[in-house]
Parts: structure tokens; C-alpha cells; sequence
């Protein structure tokens, strides 16, 4: 197992909501099930759907057996509802440290087992390819510095998100998008890039990051008001706080306009002091960080970037495009959210998906596979994204915070939450103008550019593509829904255009 960073940094360990399942006495599997499409927007596959909640509570008690410490009340586990559930079924960990808790169990876990080598500060370039499989990867190691070809008989990205991609976005520095390129680069088709949520609760204080405020403080009761101190979301929706998270963000951004603010307020004041500091203990804390109470001020919050619905392609069970190549995670792209993820989905698809792709793993790529590829260590790998290799280009001194700055600048103000065709075609021209393919040294911050770069053309491309609103993609120029055309998954692959294809998705295994 290699990670880019510290074993502390993923996308994962920010995950503060909670986990959803149907594991309360009041709930059903069909229930999350009807949830979770609708949600979606009209664009889940349904049968991956069906996966991930039938899948989920057995693979929720696993990570209890592993020592997964969820809060309870009594001896029960304690269930909240959030945006677009038709019942509290969230489970959560420390207040607001769901990922965390989960994070550290797996590790736990994963230290018990001998077999597993965990190796941080490994930061994958790129994938060896063998007669058109995954082979393996390409890692600079930033220890030493030197690059490395790891031999493998299968590999799983597990990267997470592209959140960075974006000025605004509540997603960790290391959320660049690094699986999904390194999958393009190798010919993985990728899917569904133009549906990125935008969370509608940020930290919105000057010099602060772009902190997620949980949608579980909506759950519990917070509202929005506005600079006039008016609580808007009634004149948008029926649902109020706890619409789906793409209606909440747009109405956000429409008061932001109306009263020309920067941001609109999250109101926690109707609830207990006591309450808040034990349920939220982590948003408290950091809020109290930069002079916000939460518990007797209001909060300014606007929309950031939060999550990737697409990402690379996968069928239900985790296997690519590429043979010997799987995806899980935000990484992938499994048809479950749809055009508009439902609330607490993620962790749950993270563990479900990652399992059913392990396991396929286990039978598809034993380990004999690595053995033979290392014996041919010393031929080229044909195919291989090799960025080593064009080292006699010249070095882009100063280059990379500088596109990196425009790129976010770029897609948060044409490629955001209100998108027009207009503005999406002249983004996809400027990117294209900008040819960070050319960027040398092999460094990670190099390759994290040009990631980022990669997967704002791809998201960028695929938007302007997409001439309907579904979900969280919204067209100004578009604004309806078109199912008789556009009830299809984009689908896009390097050297090829946008295409759209039916929502059935491949192999079950």
C-alpha cells in the first residue's frame, strides 16, 4: 500500500457527517435504496445501488468487530438524519470524526497483518503497462528521491477526490486528482466528470480554510439565513435545509448575489450549548479557532467543492477499463451517486466497493502475476507513462503555483456551481492553451500540476458536453433536465471525444 503523504492525510480522515446504513429499527434497506436514486437525479444505476445497501450494514458490523468506536445512545448506536434521507440513519464517531475513527481502525487493522506493507511518502507517477495490462506502478519516492518501478500482478487506485482542483473546496492539499489521471494517461475511460458537488456549508472567514460545516448541523436543526437575517431556503424548497445538497448550494449562491455578500449564515443558536460542544466537538473547536462560537454566533458559510460523482470507470466490482487495473472510492466511478450523491454515501461506497474489489483482486490477479512481470523488470514497458524518460525537456522554474493558481481561478468561476456554455467552451481553450504536459523535473509537485491540469480539461470538456441541469451540473443555457437524450453516463477516454452511453454497468463477478 502506498500513499503520496503521511498515512494522516486522506480524504477519508476529513470525513466528519457520518456513515449511512440501514441499521435502525425504524429503517429499511428499500427505504435507503429509494433514498440514494432519487438523490441521484435520475442517473444511479440501480443495481449498484442495490449493492451498496443490502452490502452495507454487514460491512458496517465488520468494522465494529475491528474496533470501530461509533456513538451510541445507551448501548445502541446513534443514528441523525441528513439532506435528503427519509430517515435518521447517519451513523457518527466522536461528534464529527467519522473518517477519522474509521481511518484509525482500518489501520489497526491492517498493522495486525503481516503481509500487508504499508510505504508512505511513495508518490505513484504513473502505471506500468504490459501488452495493454496494468503492471504495475511508477513511484517517486520522496525519501530518496529516486524513481521506482513497482511490479504487481493488479493495482487499485484508491486516491480520492479532485477537490483541489478548485479555488474553493473543502478537500485536504492532497485531493489532486492523481488516480484518475494516471488512469487516463494509461487509456482508462473515465466517467461522469462533470457532476462535482459543491458542499453548501464552508467555513467562510477570511484567511481561514474553506472548513467543512457537516450537513449534520443542519440535521440537528440548523438553519440559513441570510445577511438580512432571513431564512431563505423556504422560498426554494419544500425539503427547507435538508434538500439535496446541489438545490441547497444554488440558493446559497442566488442570496450571496441578491445581498451582495460574500457568504450567508449557518444558525446553530436554537440548540443547546452543551449539546453542540458534545456532538460537534471538532467543528466547535475549530470555528472557536477563528473567533466564531457556534454556539451563540452565527456561522458564515458559502459553497466549496467537495465531492467528485465520477472519476474512473468501473463495473460492480471495481475492475477498469484496463486489465489488471481496478478503482474504489471516490476514485472510481461506480453509478451509485448518480448525478447528485446522497449524504453520507461515500464512506459506506468506500467500504463496499473497496471489498467486492479486493476480493475480485484476490482471484484475478494472484500473485505469480507480479513474480513474472519483475523477471521482465529490465524490458521497456510498452505503454508505460514515463515522465522520467522526456527529462531532457527543460525545467518550468516558478511554474507550477502559478498555473496551479489559474486552473483553480479558471474552473471555480466557469466550471462551478452555475455553468454557461459560453464561459465552459473558452475554460476547455484556455486549459488546452496552457500544455502543462511539458513541466520537468519528475518532482510531485510537478506531477500534481499537471494531474490537476489533466482532470480541469477532462471535468471541463465533459460539462460543456452535458447540455441539460442534472444533479449538481447546472446550466444556466440548459436548465432543464433531458432524460430522452441525457439519461446516459458521459464517458471519456484519452485521444477520444465525450461520448454518452446507457447507465447499465458491466459484470457483477
Amino acid at each position: 500500500m502506498l500513499a503520496k503523504a503521511s498515512l494522516e492525510e486522506t480524504a477519508t480522515a476529513w470525513a466528519q457527517g457520518g456513515i449511512a446504513a440501514a441499521l435502525s429499527d425504524e429503517d429499511e434497506i428499500s427505504l435507503h435504496e429509494k433514498d440514494t436514486i432519487e438523490a441521484g437525479d435520475g442517473l444511479c444505476n440501480e443495481e449498484a445501488v442495490r449493492i451498496l445497501v443490502e452490502e452495507g450494514p454487514a460491512r458496517i458490523q465488520e468494522l465494529i468487530a475491528w474496533g470501530t468506536q461509533f456513538d451510541r445512545a445507551g448501548t445502541k448506536l446513534a443514528f441523525t438524519r441528513e439532506g435528503a434521507h427519509s430517515r435518521s440513519r447517519v451513523l457518527h464517531a466522536h461528534g464529527d470524526s467519522t473518517g477519522r475513527e474509521i481511518s484509525r481502525a482500518l489501520f489497526a487493522r491492517a498493522r495486525t497483518i503481516e503481509r500487508i506493507q504499508i510505504r508512505a511518502q511513495a508518490f505513484t507517477t504513473g502505471l506500468l503497462l504490459e501488452n495493454g495490462a496494468v503492471a504495475g506502478v511508477r513511484v517517486l519516492d520522496e525519501r530518496s528521491g529516486a524513481p521506482l518501478a513497482i511490479h504487481a500482478g493488479g493495482v487499485l487506485l484508491a486516491t480520492g477526490g479532485l477537490g483541489q482542483v478548485y479555488r474553493e473546496t473543502t478537500n485536504p492539499e492532497v485531493a489532486t486528482g492523481d488516480g484518475m489521471a494516471v488512469a487516463y494517461e494509461a487509456g482508462a475511460e473515465l466517467s461522469d466528470l462533470e457532476f462535482v458537488q459543491f458542499h453548501p456549508t464552508a467555513l467562510a472567514v477570511k484567511g481561514a480554510p474553506r472548513f467543512l460545516l457537516s450537513e449534520a448541523l443542519r440535521g440537528e436543526g440548523g438553519v440559513l439565513r441570510n445577511l438580512l437575517l432571513e431564512r431563505f431556503m423556504k422560498r426554494y424548497h419544500e425539503a427547507l435545509e435538508l434538500a439535496p445538497r446541489d438545490v441547497v448550494a444554488r440558493p446559497i449562491v442566488a442570496e450571496m448575489n441578491r445581498t451582495e455578500s460574500e457568504y450567508v449564515y449557518l444558525d446553530m443558536t436554537s440548540r443547546e450549548e452543551d449539546y453542540l460542544k458534545r456532538r460537534f466537538p471538532r467543528i466547535y473547536a475549530t470555528c472557536l479557532q477563528y473567533g466564531i462560537d457556534i454556539t451563540s454566533d452565527l456561522i458564515p458559510v458559502r459553497p466549496a467543492a467537495h465531492y467528485s460523482m465520477g472519476g474512473v470507470r468501473t463495473d460492480l466490482v471495481g475492475r477498469t477499463s484496463v486489465a489488471g487495473l481496478y478503482a474504489a472510492g471516490e476514485t472510481a466511478a461506480t453509478g451509485v451517486h448518480g448525478a447528485n450523491r446522497l449524504a453520507s454515501n461515500s464512506l459506506l461506497e468506500g467500504l463496499v466497493y473497496a471489498a467486492r474489489a479486493g476480493l475480485a483482486m484476490a482471484k484475478e490477479c494472484p500473485p505469480e502475476k507480479a513474480t513474472s512481470r519483475a523477471r521482465a523488470q529490465g524490458k521497456r514497458d510498452r505503454g508505460a507513462v514515463d515522465h522520467a524518460a522526456s527529462g531532457d525537456k527543460p525545467a518550468l522554474p516558478g511554474r507550477p503555483n502559478t498555473a496551479i493558481e489559474a486552473i483553480r481561478e479558471l474552473m471555480w468561476r466557469h466550471v462551478g456551481i452555475l455553468r454557461h456554455g459560453p464561459d465552459l467552451a473558452s475554460a476547455v481553450e484556455h486549459l488546452a492553451s496552457m500544455k502543462l504536459d511539458e513541466l520537468q523535473p519528475l518532482t510531485r509537485a510537478n506531477c500534481q500540476a499537471r494531474n490537476r491540469w489533466t482532470l480541469a480539461q477532462l471535468i471541463a470538456r465533459s460539462a460543456l458536453q452535458r447540455q441539460e441541469s442534472r444533479g449538481s451540473h447546472y446550466r444556466v443555457d440548459f436548465p432543464f433536465r433531458d432524460d430522452e437524450r441525457l439519461r446516459k453516463h458521459s464517458v471519456i477516454a484519452k485521444g477520444k471525444e465525450v461520448a454518452f452511453e446507457p447507465k447499465s454497468r458491466g459484470a457483477t463477478g
